[in-house]
C-alpha cells in the first residue's frame, strides 16, 4: 500500500445516520441528490434482473419494483450510475427514472442486447464520453461472451473515459459485476481491474460494482485495495451518511455490519466527501434486493 492511500484510509469519518426506528431509510428525500459545483455523485446499484413467473405482491415482481426504482433514481440523480444485473427490458424504465440528458454505455454480457448489463448511465449535460469499451472478465477480455477461471456465466466490466464539462478534467469510470460462485474468477477479475488502472495511471479512476465478495475480508478486495491501486470510498469518506448496512438485503430490513459486497472504489487522488448505503424503501416495499452504494466525490 502506498503512503498516500494509507493516509486516506487512516482518516476517521464522521457518521450521520439518516434512518427511522426500524433501521431502514423510509420513503423521503435524497441522501445526496444532484451534485453541485465540482462534485460528482457516484452510485452503484444492483437493480435485480426480471424474474419470470412472479406474481403481484412477490418482492421480485418487476412491474411493482420498476416505479420504486424510478422514484429512487429521480430523488438521488447520480451523475454516474453503475447498474448491475439489468436485463435489456429494464433499461428503458431505469432511464425514465433519470432526468433528461442521461445516456448509457454498455451492452449485454452475451453480446448486443442479450444477457445482463453492467451499464454506466451518465449525465451528458455534465459529462462527455471520449472513449469506452466493454471487457469480458476472462483471459480474452475483448472476446464477446468469453468465460474463464471457473465462472459458469460471462462476467463483464464496462468502462469509459470521460471529460467533465464543468472543469475540463478527464477521468475513467468503470462498472462491473464479479462472479458469485468462483473465488478464482473474482481474483482474476480483480487483476483485470488492476490492468485497467495501470492503463490509465495518469487519470483519476472510479469503479462501481457488485463484487460478490466481502469488503475488507476477501482475496479480491486485498488485491484491489490493500495491495492494489484503489481505495474504498466508504473508508475514505469525510462523512458517512448512513450506518454500515450490509448491501445484500434480500428485500428485508438492512442489518448493520452484515456483508458488504457492493463497493465504490477510487484512485487515491479522488476526494470522497460523503458515502452512503441507501436503504430507501416504501413501507417495506423495496426497489431491489441490494442497497445502492453512493459517494460524493471531487476529482
Amino acid at each position: 500500500m502506498d503512503k498516500s492511500r494509507h493516509a486516506l484510509l487512516s482518516r476517521t469519518p464522521s457518521t450521520t445516520p439518516l434512518s427511522d426506528s426500524a433501521g431502514a431509510a423510509s420513503r423521503g428525500g435524497a441522501l445526496i441528490g444532484p451534485a453541485r459545483g465540482r462534485d460528482l455523485h457516484v452510485m452503484s446499484f444492483n437493480v435485480r434482473c426480471v424474474v419470470s413467473g412472479t406474481v403481484p405482491g412477490h418482492p421480485d415482481h418487476w412491474p411493482e419494483r420498476a416505479p420504486l426504482v424510478q422514484e429512487f433514481l429521480g430523488l438521488e440523480q447520480p451523475t454516474l450510475l453503475g447498474i448491475q444485473e439489468a436485463d435489456f427490458g429494464q433499461l428503458a424504465a431505469i432511464r425514465r427514472g433519470l432526468p433528461e440528458g442521461y445516456r448509457m454505455i454498455g451492452f449485454g454480457r452475451e453480446g448486443r442486447s442479450v444477457g445482463e448489463y453492467s451499464a454506466v448511465f451518465y449525465d451528458s449535460r455534465r459529462l462527455e464520453v471520449l472513449e469506452w469499451q466493454q471487457w469480458w472478465l476472462s483471459s480474452t477480455p475483448e472476446v464477446v461472451a468469453s468465460r474463464s477461471w471457473g465462472n459458469s456465466v460471462p462476467r463483464i466490466v464496462t468502462w469509459g473515459r470521460f471529460a467533465d464539462r464543468a472543469t475540463g478534467a478527464q477521468f475513467v469510470a468503470a462498472n462491473t459485476h464479479f462472479d458469485h460462485e468462483s473465488e478464482p474468477a473474482r481474483i482474476k477479475s480483480a487483476e483485470l481491474l488492476v490492468t485497467l488502472a495501470d492503463r490509465f495511471a495518469d487519470l483519476p479512476l472510479v469503479v462501481m460494482g457488485d463484487f460478490n465478495d466481502l469488503a475488507d475480508a476477501s482475496a479480491s478486495y486485498t488485491r484491489l485495495v490493500d495491495d492494489g491501486p484503489f481505495a474504498n470510498a466508504w473508508e475514505t469518506a469525510g462523512k458517512r451518511l448512513t450506518p454500515g448496512w450490509g448491501t445484500f438485503t434480500d428485500y428485508g430490513p438492512p442489518v448493520e455490519g452484515a456483508k458488504v459486497i457492493d463497493w465504490i472504489l477510487t484512485s487515491p487522488d479522488v476526494s470522497v466527501h460523503q458515502a452512503a448505503i441507501n436503504t430507501w424503501n416504501d413501507a417495506g416495499r423495496w426497489p431491489s434486493d441490494h442497497a445502492a452504494v453512493q459517494a460524493l466525490v471531487t476529482l
